[in-house]
């Protein structure tokens, strides 16, 4: 893993500090450091010294014929074999790494190498002769890509900071990703926080040139052939994944320095230790962590009887989350943005704990949103049954006991008395009433049309030709929360420490495979991850496979109403907040009272908020523009 950055001058004379937007992201590549830089582009590199350890891994790196130059970030498991196709084409290396396979795949067969990548990776290479610089980020979107572009440059890098520091970007609140984020946590889709810097969308590539300028796909989810009960019965399936599976973790095993494992104790990391513990050469290090703040939710020693069973090198790691202003206002400055998984702080600091010990770690992102183990995917393939439950509930919601039971069953009711099962989705997630009526008329006003529900729209009709109404929304799934909460959440908390994640469920053939098979043999007789579970049987322990899960949540709503209160109030109450003229602050005190008085639950509301307020007071936005 590395981190990337760089320009594309559209006015020559114009001035961009390459040192500087290199060395905001140091902690991506500590190991190294490389430039490139012409009258017309710069390309910097961070290098984090994970495949061939010696100078001949450093980047920017050219390939055979000099005339294309790459940056890279990421990892390539299948670059053993491609590096084979090319020496039967007569290619010399000259190194041992990936990046080497890649620039001089690129030579021979253009933008087509992107789809021979089986990896997580986000790539710039730069065109001398054609003077044309080309971008193109994995497929399901694991690590980032970011760009900005105005009339005078194309700008581009892993992160954000690097971006701010180029002269040519600025930086202005993004209306309509500030809507979703009030709701969802985070921006959507290719938008972020600020006006004119993006996403490279995940499975996309972008090319610039003096004169052109285009985004297009190499890979998308309608690439995917779909299989029916008449293709592939049940046990082929469950076969299927176990083979395809095993074979991922094994490929992710590639490595010039010791590769770990977190596991949790739950099916996905458990898995991928049975089979990782089976076929590294050394014995496998495992990393279980517990927290002071984990509400008795307690898997450490479930975890342990894993390691055990399969031998690994196992630590547990103890994490106090004391300092936790801090640790927040660091969380902030990492992801650039305010972005509310507050499970991005225990993996935080995890890995920074034990990046000493342990550079790369494979862990779990992906098989729920694959495999089926949300409650959303088995209420929405139970549909029928809420309804029908839900239309009798004006008889039976005075005989609930519990007040709260009661008031979260009236918000399912015309969730599921609706036939739009989009809006089922959207409405099940865990959002307060109304979340713009803590924020200032004026502010309310600039996101009157943004509305935050129109990027899971666009994504409901891109997959409307699919019949099965859960697989669509796994489909959604991957292409929105993956991306833009689990896989943003992991990579920026786990870099920060110089830390690479490996995703072996993301893997290729394992991604396509299980997006092509019918969503009931995902949840099969009402157990979720049906087929993941038969596929582990034998492998993974059945009290893992079977067995309660406990979860883990990071309480931050118990944590705004004791250590973090304070924190919060001033926050929130600060000059330098209320001169921006941001929130309608009847509205917010009285449910910040609510909260602190246990009256009402406004933790997840509250944290976004005071990470809103954390990024505006770190950040020089500009928040009421009309731009």
């Amino acid at each position: 893993m590395c981190g990337i950055t760089g320009y594309y001058k559209f006015v020559e004379r114009s001035s961009l500090n390459l040192k500087a937007a290199t060395n905001a992201i140091t902690h991506r590549g500590p190991d190294s450091v490389g430039y490139y830089e012409d009258e017309i582009v710069g390309l910097g590199h961070r290098r984090l010294s994970i495949l061939d350890l010696t100078s001949t891994g450093f980047q920017p790196m050219y390939s055979n014929n000099k005339r294309f130059i790459i940056i890279f970030n990421g990892e390539i498991y299948n670059y053993r074999s491609i590096r084979d196709e090319l020496n039967q084409l007569g290619y010399q290396f000259y190194g041992t790494s990936d990046t080497e396979v890649i620039i001089n795949g690129f030579e021979i067969w253009g933008n087509n190498i992107f789809k021979k990548l089986n990896g997580i990776f986000s790539i710039a290479i730069f065109d001398k002769s054609e003077q044309k610089l080309t971008l193109a980020r994995d497929r399901l979107g694991v690590k980032p890509l970011y760009y900005f572009k105005n009339e005078v440059c194309f700008a581009f890098g892993s992160e954000i900071k690097s971006l701010l520091k180029y002269e040519c970007v600025n930086s202005t609140l993004n209306h309509h990703s500030f809507h979703e984020f009030i709701y969802y946590g985070y921006g959507l889709g290719e938008k972020t926080m600020y006006n004119d810097i993006f996403k490279l969308e995940p499975g996309s590539l972008i090319e610039i040139s003096k004169n052109s300028y285009s985004i297009s796909y190499y890979w998308k989810h309608e690439d995917v052939i779909l299989q029916s009960e008449d293709n592939i019965s049940l046990s082929e399936a469950v076969s299927r994944t176990k083979v395809l599976l095993e074979e991922a973790v094994k490929s992710q095993l590639v490595s010039d320095v010791p590769v770990g494992v977190f596991l949790s104790g739950g099916i996905d990391s458990s898995a991928i230790t049975a089979f990782a513990s089976k076929h590294y050469a050394q014995k496998l290090k495992t990393f279980s962590a517990g927290f002071d703040f984990d509400e008795g939710h307690n898997e450490l020693p479930l975890a342990a009887k894993v390691a055990k069973q399969f031998d690994t090198d196992h630590s547990e790691i103890f994490i106090k989350g004391k300092d936790l202003p801090a640790i927040i206002e660091q969380m902030v400055l990492q992801h650039d943005e305010p972005f509310s998984d507050a499970a991005n702080i225990p993996l935080y600091l995890m890995t920074k704990e034990i990046k000493q010990r342990c550079k790369v770690i494979l862990q779990g992102d992906g098989g729920d949103e694959l495999f089926g183990g949300y409650p959303r995917y088995h209420m929405l393939h139970n549909l029928k049954w809420y309804k029908l439950l839900f239309s009798s509930l004006n008889f039976f919601e005075p005989l609930i006991p519990s007040k709260y039971v009661r008031e979260k069953t009236k918000r399912f009711y015309p969730i599921f008395t609706s036939n739009n099962n989009l809006f089922a989705k959207l409405l099940t997630e865990d959002q307060e009433d109304i979340p713009e009526l803590s924020f200032s008329k004026e502010l309310r006003f600039l996101m009157k049309d943004q509305l935050p529900f129109i990027h899971y729209s666009k994504m409901s009709k891109r997959f409307d030709y699919l019949e099965d109404d859960v697989q669509k929304l796994l489909w959604i799934d991957t292409k929105i929360i993956l991306p833009d909460q689990f896989l943003e959440k992991v990579d920026k908390s786990t870099m920060a420490n110089g830390v690479e994640v490996r995703v072996p469920f993301l893997d290729n053939h394992l991604v396509e495979f299980a997006l092509s098979l019918p969503s009931k043999y995902k949840l099969h007789k009402g157990i979720k991850k049906y087929l993941l579970k038969k596929a582990l049987e034998g492998t993974v322990p059945n009290e893992v496979l079977y067995g309660p899960k406990k979860g883990f949540g990071v309480p931050y709503q118990n944590w705004l109403r004791g250590p973090l209160k304070e924190f919060m109030k001033d926050m929130i109450y600060s000059q330098s907040i209320k001169d921006k003229n941001l929130f309608d602050y009847k509205v917010l005190t009285q449910r910040i009272e609510e909260h602190c008085t246990n009256k009402a639950n406004w933790g997840f509301h509250l944290w976004k908020i005071l990470n809103f307020c954390i990024w505006i007071d770190k950040y020089s936005i500009e928040v009421n523009s009309d731009k």
